[in-house]
């Protein structure tokens, strides 16, 4: 078996040794490197050509953010942030991202024991996801798919970004009242929500958003996107009632769900247990939606690795629902996306471009759906 080559980049000794351990117990992973600034794996990345990078964002002589610019104009490759859990790092991390970042997780705690394994895990998946990743651009379309190694060992430069095929047209007055738009997406979900919303019009029911994103990162996201869209983007809060123009995004820490009550639909915030091996969950979200909203809703399934909401989506489907599914093309991880196909959730599967488009079309010829509340 050939193992995925992962070089650790980080200016602290401490945690270049603790990542290095918790990757190389992997068996179908091996650090071939270690690194305690950018100017240094520079070079390493160019002698080792490591299948991924887990980059640290705060380093001397060139930060993560400064030598992730580089690297992606230069060397296209997957890259994994390690962010710490402050304010300016989710900020720094959301900008990583832009950048073409495909993934991040936060630092383990030096003194972490408990949860050790499943941050193990969750890093092991990450990185593996990250080799077989599409990683975007500048520009924001997602390179070919390549095997990991073909993509460590490219030595040419980024060519320039192809044309991007124009957003179709949103002909007529989209009905905001009685209508409810899902999202789910995980790796590569972040980049993907930000273009779905940038193509809505400001006249849209309300979107309830899961991204599959550790605490402490959701709140600077949610505001990030609230400043590339017509949309009032926020984190969502536990009961609050959900209104045209708005977006809301689970927290971190929680499930976001759907509910009602004879006002209409609100959130409801859940700390039960992870579902899927996540929190918050978009099959949580999606059952909700089935539950309470049936044909009311649109269901869209983004980029992300895993199959979380595929089953969910299929019964959002049979409630009556329009679901609209990324394509491969276009996914930086196809798998949420092929699970939910294979599931039968889809009823259409389209580039992320056109999927904004799509989900306008949909509520202008399905019209208004006001769904009949009780007690």
């Amino acid at each position: 078996m050939e193992k995925t080559k992962v070089l650790v980049v980080d200016d602290s000794a401490l945690m270049r040794n603790l990542l290095a351990r918790i990757i190389g117990a992997q068996p179908d992973l091996e650090v071939v490197g270690t690194a305690a600034d950018a100017l240094i794996a520079g070079q390493m990345v160019i002698e080792l050509k490591p299948d991924v990078l887990t980059l640290d964002i705060e380093m001397p002589r060139m930060d993560g953010l400064q030598f992730l610019e580089r690297i992606m104009e230069r060397r296209p490759m997957p890259v994994v942030m390690v962010s710490t859990l402050t304010e300016a790092g989710a900020e720094a991390t959301m900008r990583a991202l832009e950048l073409g970042a495909v993934d991040f997780i936060p630092k383990p705690k030096l003194d972490m024991h408990k949860g050790m394994g499943e941050y193990a895990a969750e890093m092991a998946d990450k990185i593996r996801a990250a080799a077989r990743a599409r990683p975007r651009t500048r520009a924001g379309a997602a390179r070919p798919a390549v095997t990991a190694p073909a993509a460590a060992s490219a030595v040419t430069p980024l060519h320039p970004a192809p044309v991007r095929t124009p957003r179709l047209p949103i002909v007529g007055k989209v009905p905001a009242d009685g209508r409810i738009i899902l999202v789910g997406a995980s790796t590569g979900g972040t980049e993907a929500i930000r273009e779905l919303l940038s193509g809505l019009p400001a006249e849209m029911p309300p979107i309830l958003i899961t991204q599959h994103m550790p605490a402490g990162f959701t709140k600077s996201f949610a505001e990030r996107l609230n400043k590339y869209c017509k949309l009032a983007v926020k984190e969502a809060d536990d009961g609050e009632r959900v209104l045209p123009g708005h977006v809301y995004i689970a927290p971190g820490s929680h499930h976001l769900l759907l509910k009602r009550n004879l006002a209409g639909y609100v959130t409801a915030l859940s700390d039960g247990p992870p579902v899927n091996r996540h929190r918050p969950s978009v099959e949580v979200l999606f059952r909700s939606g089935a539950e309470v909203a049936g044909p009311a809703v649109v269901g869209v399934m983004l980029t992300g690795m895993g199959k979380d909401g595929a089953v969910a989506m299929r019964e959002m489907r049979e409630a009556g629902a329009y679901n609209i599914v990324q394509d491969e093309a276009s996914s930086v991880v196809f798998g949420m996306p092929r699970e939910a196909i294979a599931a039968g959730a889809a009823h259409e599967v389209a580039p992320l471009d056109e999927i904004a488009s799509k989900v306008v079309g949909q509520l202008i010829k399905g019209g208004p759906r006001p769904a009949r509340l009780s007690a």
